[in-house]
């Protein structure tokens, strides 16, 4: 079996998985959520419905970390992180230890309590909107980035 094969289809489906759920929160879920319910409700109706994704989203963190770092070694591509060239290392690096520590750390550990006690719900909702499209559009560049980059563009 080409151990090789399997790394990168094991990372490129938790990509997959990771960053179109992203997608799909910030161009789907987040505005639905907007149109269906009035302000007061929208970030109590969000949590609710985001709660069943957080599973596959933490599992898909996890293989792709761990298929990345597989990759990483096997290729040497250490000395990579210390080239400007190799950009997109850096930027995956970087996007993994954001969601990581969001989903096993900042989520769970206080985010999801301080959400359930805002005084401002709506205001709340409306931050975490933009922080999700901006979390999104670094995915979308790390994405393309880390996809032209290990092909050689």
């Amino acid at each position: 079996m080409n151990e090789f094969a399997l790394a990168i289809a094991l990372h490129v489906t938790a990509i997959v998985v990771w960053i179109g759920g992203v997608g799909f929160v910030t161009l789907a879920l987040l505005p639905a959520v907007r149109r269906n319910h009035p302000p007061g409700e929208r970030l109590a109706a969000f949590l609710r419905i985001e709660q069943s994704f957080i599973w596959p989203a933490r599992l898909a963190v996890l293989v792709a970390g761990a298929s990345g770092l597989w990759m990483v070694e096997q290729l040497d591509l250490w000395t990579g992180f210390m080239r400007p060239r190799y950009w997109w290392l850096h930027a995956m690096l970087c996007l993994w230890l954001i969601f990581a520590a969001m989903l096993f750390l900042i989520e769970p550990l206080f985010l999801h309590r301080r959400l359930a006690a805002a005084d401002r719900p709506d205001c709340a909702f409306r931050r975490m909107e933009i922080l999700h499209r901006v979390l999104f559009a670094l995915s979308l560049a790390t994405v393309f980035g880390g996809a032209a980059g290990s092909h050689g563009l």
